[in-house]
């Protein structure tokens, strides 16, 4: 279950979080912004906070952000590393991981507020990536170390609170290029896309990744966000170009203003919309989708919800049972 949609106070994300586990959700996510994708969205609640009442307020069910961005804009990897082992430390073996390279609208003011500028796309990709190693050494090594990187340097640092149990790390990628590195410095994968793509070259290039730095494709989990609306296809497409879409929109991640984004997701084609998007009628169509995501490799499926208590009662009372039977 995703609440990434930032329409919600911060209670409610914590109410629809234990409503979550319930109805027998497995994990919650939060996407972690600093200003919304959409401006008319009204709200943008500082998710680490969410996050650990929606940890305390419940009991099993694993929950994390996806996803926070360690490449020294808001948050320095050291800061993230020390966060998530507290976390783990509160509630042992709940708390995920999932890591991205980043958008401009959360990250670009911080960078130049440093006197920085706003990395293109091969730059936060390659801070990700050293970023996720930063904070591995910061969780294992027992004693004080220096860190020498292409971006961070640390010298003389140690994490005093080490995490209890081992966290994974959920590497974002939404293309072939990021995929591959998701493989080379994530644990597990997180992805939007169409099956189709997901097949021929998400989990490909992903398990490629594992592959050339030694690890067993077969113990990487694949995650799916699967974006959906219920209802007449022209209604969808309409309230998708409402919100949803705001991530299509042209140049969205180097856009630093939610009012530009959203004025611009009303040009977003239906071709692209269709990509990411998926249509469905009723709740047994989303059973289709979900079953053609597991039949090309998709271990963990996320419905994104958002913070709607009625879309989430749904979803558990009438597509969870089914794929909990197969």
């Amino acid at each position: 279950m995703d609440l990434s949609e930032n329409v919600a106070e911060p209670n409610q994300f914590v109410e629809c979080a234990t409503l979550g586990e319930n109805l027998g959700f497995h994990s919650v996510w939060f996407g972690d912004h600093f200003l919304p994708w959409v401006h008319t969205q009204g709200k943008s609640a500082f998710i680490w906070s969410v996050i650990a009442s929606s940890l305390e307020r419940t009991t099993q069910v694993r929950i994390g952000p996806d996803v926070t961005c360690p490449i020294g804009g808001r948050f320095h990897p050291a800061i993230v590393a020390q966060a998530a082992a507290t976390l783990d430390n509160m509630y042992p073996g709940r708390f995920m991981l999932g890591v991205g390279s980043g958008e401009a609208v959360n990250e670009e003011r911080f960078f130049r507020e440093r006197g920085g500028y706003w990395p293109a796309w091969k730059e936060r990709i390659e801070r990700l990536s050293e970023a996720t190693t930063l904070i591995r050494r910061l969780w294992s090594s027992e004693g004080y170390f220096d860190f020498h990187g292409r971006f961070f340097t640390m010298p003389k640092v140690m994490l005093y609170t080490k995490p209890k149990t081992r966290i994974p790390i959920y590497f974002s990628a939404m293309g072939a290029k990021a995929a591959s590195y998701a493989g080379k410095f994530g644990d597990c994968l997180i992805t939007i896309a169409s099956p189709e793509k997901c097949r021929q070259v998400i989990f490909p290039n992903f398990e490629e990744g594992l592959r050339l730095v030694g690890k067993d494709p077969s113990e990487a989990e694949k995650m799916v966000l699967i974006l959906f609306e219920f209802g007449d296809p022209e209604l969808c497409l309409r309230k998708i170009r409402a919100g949803g879409a705001a991530f299509l929109s042209t140049r969205a991640f180097d856009n630093p203003d939610s009012r530009n984004i959203e004025a611009s997701t009303a040009a977003v084609d239906v071709p692209s919309i269709k990509e990411y998007f998926h249509l469905c009628a009723t709740a047994d169509a989303l059973i289709d989708v979900a079953e053609q995501y597991r039949k090309v490799g998709a271990d963990h499926l996320v419905f994104g919800t958002g913070a709607d208590p009625k879309l989430i009662r749904l979803i558990g009372e009438s597509v969870l049972p089914s794929m909990n039977s197969r």
